[in-house]
């Protein structure tokens, strides 16, 4: 796979996971959680989303590297 490909296939992840995050944050700021178990679940999502986000954006700039 060529740089550029890989650059666009990450890309893609990308913007899937921050959809993702958004998603769920939105869910949180409207008061969507209907219990302290519900709420505490979200917060894990997210805290994973940004987690598989940061791993993500930092394997580009090792690709963007080399």
């Amino acid at each position: 796979m060529t740089k550029k490909a890989s650059n666009n296939v990450l890309q893609a992840i990308q913007e899937d996971l921050r959809t993702q995050m958004n998603e769920v944050t939105d869910h949180l700021a409207v008061g969507g959680c209907k219990d302290m178990n519900e709420y505490s679940r979200n917060v894990g999502i997210i805290q994973g989303l940004a987690h598989a986000e940061r791993t993500l954006l930092d394997l580009d700039e090792r690709i963007e590297r080399e």
